[in-house]
C-alpha cells in the first residue's frame, strides 16, 4: 500500500477552480486502496495571512469542504499543519543541508525578488517546510501540478542530499504529474482565482450563485445568431459538470442560436444539482465546531504516530 500525501490552503471556502483542479482528484485518491493523507497547511498560511480569526475560520471551512465531499477520514488521515510542530523542528534540520542557492532559485521567490520588501523569511523558506511535509510522513507519492513541481523537485534533491549524508532516511516521493491539469475558467475568461474576484462559490446562497452565474462575459453575438461554444466562458464551464449527452445537447443549443440567458440558466441549475447533496453537508458540518474539533483530534493523533516516530529516528541520527 502506498502512501499519498497532498496539503491544502486554508484560504477559505474553495471555488470551482480549487474543486474541479484540487480537491476532486483528493477525494478520488481517498477513496483508492492506497492511504491518503491530508494536512491543511495553515502554517504555510501565516506568509500571507496575519489575523489570528481569519486564520481559524480557514481551517474550519476547509476541513468542512473535504468532510462535505466525502473525504474518509476514519480511513485516511486529515489533520491541521499546526498540530504536529515536529514538522518546524525537520524543517530546520533539513534548513540546515539546502542550498542557500537552491532557495534563490525558487518560484516562490523569484516571483517577489523583484520587491524584497514583500518578502519574507517564510515566503523563503517555504520549499523546505514543504520538503518537510512530505519527508515526514515517508509519503511515496505527491499529486502536483505544474506550479508545484519545483517544489517536489527541491524536496527530492534534499531527501537525496539527507541520504547521502546520513544513510537511507528519507523516502524519495514520486511525482503524480497531471501534465494536462484542468484549468477553469473564471466568469471573466481568466483563470478562475480569488484574486480576480472571477469565482463562483458552490457552497454560496443560491442567491448569489445565481447573481454570479450571470455576471458570466459573454460576447456581443445576436439574439439568433449561431454561437461558437468552444470559445464562451459558460459553456467551458458547463462542460465540467456535463457527461458526454449533456456537452452534446448544449452545442446544439449554441449552434442553432442559443440566448446567453438560457445558456446561463442551463449552468446554474448544473451547478446547483451537482452541489445539492455536499452544500447541505457543508452547512451542517461548518456550524458544528465541536464535531470539526474531534476530526481534527482523530487527524493529530493518526499523524502525530507517524511523526513521533520519524523525528526520533532523526534525532537519533544526528546525535540529539
Amino acid at each position: 500500500m502506498k502512501i499519498i500525501l497532498t496539503g491544502i490552503q486554508s484560504s477559505g471556502k474553495p471555488h470551482l477552480g480549487n474543486y474541479f483542479g484540487a480537491i476532486k482528484p483528493v477525494i478520488d485518491f481517498s477513496k483508492g486502496q492506497d492511504k491518503t493523507i491530508l494536512f491543511i497547511a495553515d502554517i504555510h498560511s501565516l506568509t500571507s495571512i496575519k489575523d489570528a480569526q481569519t486564520r481559524r475560520d480557514n481551517i474550519y471551512s476547509a476541513l468542512a469542504t473535504f468532510l462535505s465531499l466525502g473525504f474518509d477520514f476514519k480511513k485516511n488521515i486529515l489533520f491541521k499543519q499546526s498540530d504536529v510542530t515536529e514538522v518546524c523542528e525537520l524543517q530546520f534540520y533539513l534548513s540546515c543541508i539546502t542550498p542557500y542557492s537552491m532557495l534563490t532559485g525558487a518560484h516562490s521567490f523569484k516571483d517577489k525578488a523583484d520587491n524584497l520588501a514583500d518578502v519574507n523569511l517564510g515566503l523563503f523558506t517555504y520549499p523546505v517546510l514543504m520538503a518537510a511535509d512530505i519527508l515526514m510522513y515517508d509519503a511515496d507519492l505527491v499529486p502536483v501540478g505544474k506550479d508545484q513541481k519545483q517544489h517536489l523537485e527541491m524536496t527530492r534533491d534534499i531527501a537525496t542530499k539527507f541520504n547521502n549524508q546520513y544513510g537511507k532516511v528519507m523516502t524519495i516521493p514520486d511525482g503524480f504529474y497531471v501534465e494536462n491539469q484542468m484549468i477553469v475558467p473564471g466568469i471573466d475568461g481568466r483563470k478562475m482565482s480569488k484574486s480576480y474576484n472571477n469565482y463562483i462559490d458552490p457552497f454560496d446562497t443560491e442567491k448569489n450563485i445565481k447573481k454570479t452565474v450571470n455576471r458570466i462575459v459573454t460576447n456581443s453575438c445576436g439574439v439568433n445568431d449561431t454561437k461558437d461554444y468552444t470559445t464562451c466562458n459558460v459553456f467551458n464551464i458547463y462542460s465540467l459538470f456535463a457527461n458526454n449527452v449533456e456537452k452534446q445537447e448544449m452545442i446544439d443549443k449554441y449552434q442553432k442560436g442559443i440566448m446567453y440567458s438560457e445558456a446561463k440558466n442551463i449552468l446554474f441549475e448544473k451547478i446547483m444539482d451537482e452541489f445539492k447533496t455536499s452544500r447541505e453537508e457543508y452547512n451542517k458540518i461548518i456550524s458544528d465546531k465541536n464535531y470539526l474539533d474531534f476530526v481534527l483530534k482523530i487527524g493529530k493523533e493518526k499523524a502525530q504516530e507517524i511523526s513521533s516516530k520519524k523525528i526520533n529516528l532523526v534525532r537519533n541520527i544526528l546525535g540529539f
